[in-house]
């Protein structure tokens, strides 16, 4: 099968949300969700064609079969494929169509998977192992380097602790411990970490706080009839919400349409952007009732101090601040520059006075 190069970003600002099932069950199901799951703007396709599972008896995947499917669900709607590889033996077919191979928590000290893995020259996605340290985790992660891998990305999934109300701990302080450790793109998987859906959101917010780099997150539209944890996977219109609150929206909703024809019109898409924009004003107005806050303390301190409440110069120096922001044109910096001043001078009731 030839190989449609799709090329994203992880890390260095660039933020990804990788999404799908967690098992590949037909062609039909991993075509529907890829719609889905590119509707709500994910930014990669996830799905399991081989899948270690605790029981023996439990469905395996479907193998090399699914994954032909995942990659042309995938193509279909110009979405990148990641899904994980458990021996040294499926590195190399699997590496022929998918875009990113995943080691999973199981295999994290896998040594002979990681150096095949490393050696296969795509990207990798290494999950933290359910009892590794953070010293550990980083040294599987250098055998992939050492292998050759140049592109690695670290996902917390959750280890294990004495706690049963969760399927595991999404160990957040690791990750900032490990983020000190490493230059390599981190992300957090709230689906397999928790086991239950209502947790998914809580805890993406809370790794997307502490600078993840992105995440990996379960969904299926039928979840309680799904072949592979149904009860911790979200339903589309979730991950869609998910994605408006933290302002991700598919790269471009125009080619989206005409392309892959995932969306029936122009109305939907206008929507899709007005509850983004909604998101952002509320995260403005929480801001700027900050900032008055704060204008109110330092006009507080110059009066006790006896300094001047207006400084001309700190009001250039706020005017240049935001002239500085990037995709911000000149006129619009300095009027919401102007603007901003113009509140804190008038905070307390001050038409000619108050704090920049």
């Amino acid at each position: 099968m030839a190989r449609a190069e799709t090329p994203r970003r992880v890390g260095g600002g660039a933020r990804a949300v990788i999404a799908g099932p967690c098992t590949v069950e037909s062609e039909e199901q991993i075509g529907r969700l890829a719609r889905a799951v590119a509707r709500a703007g994910a930014t990669a396709l996830r799905g399991g064609v081989f899948k270690p599972r605790t029981s023996p008896y439990s469905f395996q995947g479907h193998g090399l079969h699914a994954l032909r499917w995942l990659k042309e669900a995938g193509e279909s709607v110009g979405l990148p494929v990641v899904t994980e590889v458990m021996a040294p033996a499926q590195v190399g077919p699997v590496a022929e169509v998918a875009d990113v191979l995943q080691i999973g928590a199981r295999n994290c000290q896998n040594y002979d998977l990681l150096k095949e893995a490393g050696a296969a020259g795509r990207p990798i996605l290494l999950k933290r192992g359910f009892g590794t340290t953070v010293d550990e985790w980083l040294a599987s992660a250098e055998y992939l380097l050492d292998a050759g891998g140049a592109e690695v990305m670290l996902c917390e999934r959750g280890i294990r602790t004495f706690e049963h109300a969760t399927r595991g701990t999404l160990d957040l302080g690791g990750l900032l411990a490990a983020r000190q450790l490493t230059h390599l793109p981190l992300l957090a998987d709230p689906s397999h970490s928790s086991g239950r859906r209502e947790l998914v959101p809580g805890l993406s917010r809370a790794a997307w706080g502490a600078g993840v780099d992105g995440l990996i997150v379960e969904v299926h539209d039928a979840p309680d009839s799904a072949w592979c944890d149904g009860p911790q996977a979200l339903l589309p219109e979730d991950l869609a919400r998910l994605c408006d609150e933290f302002c991700l929206l598919p790269e471009d909703l125009e080619r989206l349409c005409d392309e892959f024809g995932l969306l029936p019109g122009a109305t939907p898409s206008i929507e899709r952007v007005r509850t983004a924009i909604d998101a952002v004003d509320r995260e403005i107005a929480r801001l700027v009732a900050r900032r008055l806050e704060l204008c109110r303390r330092v006009a507080e301190a110059k009066r006790a101090a006896g300094v001047p409440l207006r400084d001309a110069a700190r009001e250039q120096t706020v005017t240049a601040r935001y002239l500085e922001t990037p995709g911000m044109d000149e006129g619009s910096a300095r009027r919401l520059a102007e603007s901003l001043i113009a509140m804190g001078l008038t905070v307390e009731g001050w038409s000619a006075e108050g704090a920049a």
